[in-house]
């Protein structure tokens, strides 16, 4: 067993925010060429032509989510992951208009 620190190289942060619901995806056709860690290369195994969720990766891999964090942030700094981030909720249309157009769907 080893400890988290050690598979982070003790940082307890990844140098960007990752949210639990963004997705990540790989396009590496095999991790094992590249020099990574084993953890970092399960998470290129995972997502190769498959996106995942942040959450899905720490569940899948059995490791915590500050682990897995660290380990996505070297991966994208690597360019070896592209992340997917969820829309803010800012960004998103009102419920108004949502429901303006439910109502304009069923006048149809």
């Amino acid at each position: 067993m080893v400890r988290p620190y050690a598979l982070t190289k003790g940082r307890t942060r990844p140098g960007q925010p990752f949210d639990l619901i963004a997705l990540v995806v790989t396009d590496i056709p095999d991790p094992a060429v590249l020099p990574v860690g084993p953890e970092a290369a399960a998470i290129l195994r995972l997502c190769r032509g498959n996106a995942l969720s942040v959450a899905e990766i720490a569940a899948e891999l059995d490791l915590p989510l500050g682990v897995v964090r660290v380990l996505l942030g070297d991966l994208l700094d690597a360019e070896q992951i592209r992340v997917s981030r969820p829309v803010p909720p800012a960004l998103l249309p009102h419920e108004h208009i949502l429901q303006e157009v439910i109502h304009g769907l069923r006048a149809l």
